[in-house]
């Protein structure tokens, strides 16, 4: 049997169903995002320095294997695994657990601190990149219902996550103050 290298190099990939798409196709670009965004989180848990969050962390990770199955398939798949309005309220709830004990914001800070919590703020920049395309897939094909609101709560939850690993390592945030 011949191995399966070099199936991408005219430029097309295939979506779940087989439909064979351009690796241009915002379907390809929006799981490309999402996987991008799973290593990030990958990346975290690798160096976490506060273990009570990685199994949240790996509950995201399983979560994005999810959406990014969803978003790579050809055509809607009710035998594949969904998102939820639990998995939402799960970030949700974990924002409000994380957000308590925090300082309020009254400036930006910087996306900065102990290594943990600046590789959070990545994840949280790299997961606002991936709701934006998200949300411009969901312009041209119908899609979970819970896709937009999971990966908005998981952004907000990253920056929760942020602060609360430099609160717990005492390192100081830094506002941004403009000149």
């Amino acid at each position: 049997m011949k191995p399966s290298i070099g199936q991408g190099d005219k430029g097309t990939t295939s979506l779940f169903g087989g439909k064979k798409v351009s690796k241009a196709d915002i379907r390809v670009q929006a799981y490309g995002e999402v996987d991008e965004l799973n290593s990030f989180i990958g990346l975290v848990r690798a160096i976490n320095s506060r273990k009570e969050i990685d199994p949240m962390l790996e509950k995201i990770q399983e979560n994005l294997f999810v959406l990014g199955s969803q978003l790579a398939s050809a055509y809607e798949n009710p035998s594949l695994p969904q998102l939820t309005k639990d998995d939402i309220e799960f970030l949700e709830d974990n924002i409000v657990n994380f957000e308590k004990g925090s300082k309020e914001l009254r400036k930006f800070i910087l996306p900065t601190g102990y290594p943990t919590a600046a590789l959070l703020h990545v994840a949280r920049s790299v997961c606002r990149r991936t709701e934006r395309i998200i949300v411009a897939l969901s312009k041209l094909r119908k899609m979970n219902e819970n896709a937009i609101p999971y990966i908005n709560r998981l952004s907000d939850l990253l920056f929760a996550l942020a602060r609360y690993v430099n609160k717990k390592e005492d390192k100081e945030e830094h506002e941004w103050i403009s000149k």
